[in-house]
């Protein structure tokens, strides 16, 4: 597949340089922002990856607030806000959309799933007139799971195809074998229309193939997989997992 796509969801965003006062205050002078003018996004999946610390959390933040998605995660239609902790930093990034427009989509970030269980258990007890919220969830209160189920119903339920997905380090709450149920899950999603932008330390979910992996240092790059810090250090780590142990405990 190209990498450009002009049916893409989001073909890229563009930092508006010129509105921005100084680089040297946060979040404009973290690394992944310091030295952005665009970026191109594959039309299958995209990874942005990094050290913490490094911005990619912030752009992927960024950039789901830019298209009108809640700050704290969940779809278009949730509004809630525990604390406003987002950045100024979607106020001045331009999203280059494709012709198409996704038919669904969601922001889910590990650090803030919790409040946006609690939203829903919220507005369920409220009440609307239609069906409970939770049933586009697996039926059952995210709270009543453990933080990992819960994350996974959210990709088996509610993601539904034609749409485009904001994950922020989403194998935060997935163990090994269920981030490779993740791959299998998000090839289905894809296959069905969907888009994935993907911030992750995982070195198994950015093994998903034909995708575009921005790595972040000095400045944001494009790498290949084998070419990820993840994927060697992890790689030198099992395939020498004694001798690592020794020189991390100083052990002669």
């Amino acid at each position: 597949m190209k990498l450009q796509d002009k049916n893409q969801y989001l073909r890229s965003i563009e930092l508006q340089r010129d509105r921005i006062d100084s680089f040297k205050k946060y979040p404009f002078c973290l690394p992944a922002i310091r030295y952005l003018s665009h970026l191109n996004f594959h039309p299958r999946v995209t990874f942005i990856i990094g050290e913490n610390g490094s911005g990619k959390s912030t752009i992927l933040e960024a950039i789901a607030a830019a298209y009108g998605f809640n700050p704290e995660g969940g779809t278009k239609n949730f509004n809630f806000s525990s604390r406003a902790s987002h950045s100024e930093l979607y106020s001045v990034i331009r999203l280059v959309k494709g012709i198409k427009k996704p038919k669904d989509g969601f922001f889910l970030r590990a650090e803030s799933f919790y409040n946006l269980a609690t939203n829903i258990e919220i507005l369920d007890k409220e009440g609307g007139g239609g069906p409970p919220i939770i049933d586009s969830y697996g039926g059952v209160s995210l709270h009543e799971q453990s933080h990992g189920e819960s994350f996974f119903k959210v990709f088996l339920n509610r993601f539904g195809g034609q749409g485009l997905y904001i994950l922020d380090e989403p194998e935060a709450a997935l163990s090994p074998s269920r981030q490779m149920a993740m791959i299998s899950r998000m090839h289905e999603l894809v296959e069905a229309g969907s888009q994935f932008i993907i911030a992750t330390h995982s070195p198994i979910l950015m093994a998903y193939p034909d995708t575009l992996i921005y790595q972040i240092k000095e400045k944001m790059e494009i790498v290949q997989y084998e070419e990820t810090e993840h994927y060697e250090i992890t790689k030198s780590f099992l395939n020498n997992t004694q001798k690592m142990l020794d020189i991390l405990m100083d052990i002669d």
